[in-house]
Order: structure tokens, then sequence, then C-alpha cells
């Protein structure tokens, strides 16, 4: 079996690698030469923990290859994915199809003999038709059927939820597409991974409606925790107790800034358009939208206002500035929300990210930026943790306090222990769990939140 996979993006190059690893050959294509030419170095041009190892034994196996030649790859191929970009238009927030359709209609001149196209990207309902509608246009006699197998991929864990997917969706309409398609994805019964088939707008929706449930989730979290700082409840707990009901579950209920990323907003705000389009809106999934953005401003507030009074020159040590761990992804991360508002306050941001710096550079003009986390810290007014990266779990808290002008730790992913933090001689704010406050002897006590 051949595969092409059109796009050497953030989910092209996931995929077309663990495609690969299923022990398929794979010719991963884009039109930007000097990303092949990355590529082919063996150089990745995305933060992945274990793609650049999954790409090396790949190629080196003879598997995995990366080129411009549409044309001869797709001419091969059993199966090609398209895994081109979809950006919300800036008008109305629904999916810019201009790259799939585009990548489409070249698919379309390089067929030869029976091929599934199959759309990997996230796309609105309705565009499987479009597609096949576009390629028959374009080639009358082309043998074919178009398909809609979208990905469930966690940036900093996208290897892991490929090769051991909660579920894998098949949306097709021809038997002979389907059985090729579950062919492919043969590999994965060792994980025991349920394949369900269906027809195209249903897999076009599930994507969307997946990300705007958990979206909800978040937000739901977020809500809460402001409520329990009003009532002097404890949010992690409060999470936990709500998490154990397996209707619901544990997971995408941790307090935060708000979402961010390449998924949860750019697909709960195409979600919306389409639902207005179709005359159906969903309030319930533009309310999660407004409660995020609200969020993220709302973050940038509450430093301001732990700060307190500003004479002089006030900086914040900010630890993360990606929207989550394990990427270098700043899309729509709420740091590019809560920075700019601090530096219109007149507060001087001097960060630290293990893998975001130099995507953000652009992005956050005015930041100075620090070569490790401590660096960061030096002569702040406080400690301002914004991305869960692991090695900020371990901070050394006494080397802290000496590093801090003032003794604050403000923690919007409640990342820290507060009880460790107060020890250390500094007052810890997190989100919805109270403030802690060092007292002179090295001891702590809960006070009101802030």
């Amino acid at each position: 079996m051949q595969l092409a996979v059109i796009g050497a993006g953030y989910v092209g190059l996931v995929s077309a690698a663990c495609f690969a690893e299923f022990g398929v050959t794979v010719h991963c294509l884009d039109r930007d030469e000097g990303r092949i030419a990355t590529l082919r170095r063996g150089d990745i041009p995305i933060y992945e923990p274990g793609l650049q190892e999954l790409v090396r034994r790949n190629t080196e196996a003879g598997r995995l290859v990366f080129g411009t030649d549409l044309a001869a790859a797709v001419g091969a191929a059993d199966l090609v994915f398209l895994a081109v970009g979809t950006p919300p238009r800036p008008d109305d927030g629904q999916a810019d199809l201009s790259q799939v359709e585009t990548a489409a209609l070249a698919v379309a001149e390089a067929l030869r003999g029976y091929t599934v196209v199959v759309t990997k990207s996230t796309v609105p309902v309705g565009t499987g038709r479009r597609l096949q509608a576009l390629i028959r246009q374009r080639r009358p006699d082309a043998d074919f059927d178009i398909a809609s197998n979208p990905e469930f991929l966690r940036e900093g864990a996208a290897i892991r939820d490929f090769l051991k997917p909660d579920r894998v969706i098949v949306g097709c309409e021809s038997e002979r597409g389907r059985d090729l398609l579950c062919r492919l994805y043969r590999p994965l019964e060792r994980a025991r991974a349920p394949i369900l088939c269906t027809g195209l707008e249903t897999a076009e929706l599930i994507k969307y409606a997946a990300n705007a449930f958990l979206a909800t989730k978040v937000s739901f979290v977020n809500e809460m925790a402001d409520l329990c700082e009003k009532v002097g409840a404890d949010v992690l707990t409060l999470a936990r107790g709500v998490g154990l009901d397996r209707r619901i579950g544990p997971k995408f209920l941790q307090p935060g800034p708000g979402f961010g990323g390449s998924c949860f907003p750019k697909d709960t705000l195409a979600l919306t358009a389409t639902a207005a389009r179709a005359g159906t809106p969903l309030r319930l999934v533009e309310t999660v939208v407004a409660v995020n953005e609200a969020r993220k401003a709302a973050m940038a507030e509450r430093i301001l206002r732990l700060l307190g009074p500003r004479g002089g020159e006030t900086r914040i040590g900010l630890l993360g500035v990606t929207f989550k761990a394990d990427t270098d992804d700043l899309r729509a991360a709420p740091s590019l929300t809560i920075v700019p508002a601090l530096q219109a306050a007149g507060v001087t941001v001097q960060a630290y990210d293990p893998a975001g710096m130099r995507n953000a550079a652009a992005l956050l003009p005015g930041v100075a930026w620090c070569g490790e986390a401590y660096a960061a810290l030096e002569g702040a007014d406080a400690l301002v943790l914004l991305t869960e990266w692991n090695e900020f779990r371990s901070l050394d808290l006494q080397r802290v306090r000496r590093l801090l002008r003032r003794p604050l730790v403000i923690d919007l992913r409640n990342l820290l222990v507060p009880e460790e933090v107060a020890r250390a001689g500094l007052s810890y704010h997190g989100l919805g769990r109270g403030a802690v406050a060092a007292t002179a002897a090295g001891h702590s006590e809960r006070d009101a939140a802030a």
C-alpha cells in the first residue's frame, strides 16, 4: 500500500511519520521547498516529543519520503490524505478552505487508477461533497472516492494519540473506500482502537463536536474556579469530585488562563459559523468562546491587581508563553493577550519558555527573553507561571525568593504546592484555591483569595 500526504505541517508530518510506522510507503509532500529540504536533512521544523526519532527511523528505512513532486506521488498512491491548513477567515470565523480546494484540484490532475482522497484536515460539514464535485468536474474520467478521516492529535502527545487512539473515524460511503481505510488502520487492532464508519457529514462534524465539548469543560471549570474563590472552596478538590463521576471524567477539568492552540479556538469559531449558516445557532458554544476570551483578559487584570500600586519600574518574571506544555505553538495562546495588556499598563516582562521563545519573539515585541527560568525571575516583582512545563514544578523556591524583588508568586496553572511556596517565604496566589501567605515564622496561613 502506498500513501501520499499533502502538507508537511503539524498534522501532515505527524500523520505521515505514523503511517510509515505502520509499514507502508508514505510520500509527504509540500509546496514549500525550504521545508522539504529541512525535513530531508533530518531537521524537524516543529516541536513535538518523539517526532524527530520517528521521522529518522522511517526515512532511513525508506518508508517515509519527502518531496515536492505531487504528480508522481499521487499517481502511485492508493490513498491521498489532504493535510493542509484551514485557518479561520477573519470576517466570519469560518474555516478558509482555499488550500484544501487547491490541493484537491492538483490531486485531480494527478490521479491514476482507483484512489481514495481523504480529508485529514479539520473541515466544515459539506467539504467532502464539495471536493468530490470539484475533482469530478476537473477529471470526469477519474476513478476515486472521497473520505473523511479527522485527526484527534493533542500537541505534545500527538504520536501517542495517533498510535494508541481512543477511536478512528472513517467517513466514506463507498465500500471499497471504507475497506481500504480500514485495512490501513489494521495495525491499531492491537491497541484495540474502535473504528467507527460513518457518512461524510457525520465524520466531518464529529471532530468539531468533540473539540467544542472539551472546550466547554475547560470554560466550565474556569468559571467554577472563580466561584470557588468567592465562597472559600477548593477548585482542585471540586474538579476531582466532579471528575470521579464516570459520566463526566477528570480530563479537561484543570483551571487555567483559558484555552488556546490550533484546535479549540479555531474549531469552536468554525462550528458556530457553520451552525449559524444552517439556521441552528449553537448558543452554548458561542458562550464558551466568549467566556474564554474574557478569561484571558481577566488573567491580565488579576496580575495587575496582585501587583498593586506601581511606582517606578515594575517587572514580572513570566514562565511559559506557549498555549500548553510540550509544544512551541503560540496560536491563540493566552500570553498573546496577557503580555500586551501588562505592557500597556507599564509592566516590564522578562520571560522564559523551554521551546516557544523563537516563535514568540516576533509575536511579543518588547519582552526581555531569558536563557533559563531563574534568569527571568531576577529582580522581578512577581513570578507569573503561565504554562505548565514540567521543569517549573521543581523550582528551587528558596532561590526564587532570593531572586525576586518582592515575594509574590502568581500561579495561573495551579502547578506549585501552595504550602511549599509559603514555607519558602513567598505569597502564593493560584486559581480557585485561595491565597497562601508566608508568615514571619516561615509557616503558612490561608488568606481570602485576591
